[in-house]
């Protein structure tokens, strides 16, 4: 079984030989993998969700502005036959991730996720957006309430938006997993796992467990997946 790996930018030519196809990913991260000539689209979310402000320069970051045209072109080519999200992320902007996350879940292409390190915080939803999530052994998630950094007003109406806000993530994270949404909240609360914080911690059996992820399974499994599923 041969891998190919190209430059999604590039044509819809597939490389008759090895030698022809030295691996190439964009500055964003994208790349496009050849398995028995289907073609899957590969997405790297990694670091720091950026959300409408621009992070350091020192910070890793995926930015949704990258993402969405991505995954829409992804998604709109023919030629496409899978779309592969890759996470390695630390959480960020709420309304990015919801946004990249919505997109994932609405497209017709089958998609499969893998969690390789990291699905923190808002890379919660990123994952189980797709139609099949794995998350390899040693990957862990954290659950966690909604979070603002920087001033916030103490008022009743504050606090009403938060609760709203924490509640789109709970009824998505629900609608596109095998968790209930009231375990889901149970995870988000929880006083006993974090020191300085209220969440949870769960490693990748613990994430199938609790029926966030579908599987354990690392890159080639989630490519398996995509390669076996005829596209008429």
């Amino acid at each position: 079984m041969k891998n190919w790996f190209t430059n999604s930018n590039e044509s819809d030519y597939v490389p008759d030989t090895e030698a022809e196809a030295s691996p190439q990913i964009s500055n964003d991260g994208d790349f496009t993998v050849y398995r028995n000539n289907k073609r899957v689209h590969c997405v790297s979310i990694i670091g720091q969700i950026e959300g409408h402000d621009v992070l350091p320069p020192n910070a890793k970051t995926t930015k949704y502005e990258h993402l969405i045209p991505q995954i829409i072109s992804a998604d709109e080519d023919p030629n496409v036959e899978g779309i592969m999200i890759v996470l390695n992320t630390v959480g960020g902007d709420i309304e990015a991730g919801l946004a990249i996350a919505e997109l994932i879940s609405g497209t017709r292409t089958p998609s499969a996720s893998v969690v390789l390190g990291g699905g923190h915080s808002i890379g919660v939803p990123l994952a189980v957006a797709a139609d099949k999530s794995f998350i390899v052994p040693s990957a862990t998630m954290t659950v966690h309430p909604v979070r603002m950094n920087g001033v916030v007003l103490g008022t009743a109406q504050t606090f009403s938006y938060f609760k709203r806000m924490q509640e789109r993530i709970v009824n998505f994270v629900s609608k596109n997993s095998n968790i209930s949404p009231e375990r889901f909240r149970e995870l988000m609360l929880s006083t006993e796992e974090l020191v300085m914080d209220v969440g949870s911690v769960l490693e990748g059996e613990a994430a199938v467990r609790e029926g966030l992820i579908d599987t354990v399974g690392n890159f080639n499994d989630a490519l398996d997946y995509l390669n076996s599923i005829n596209i008429n």
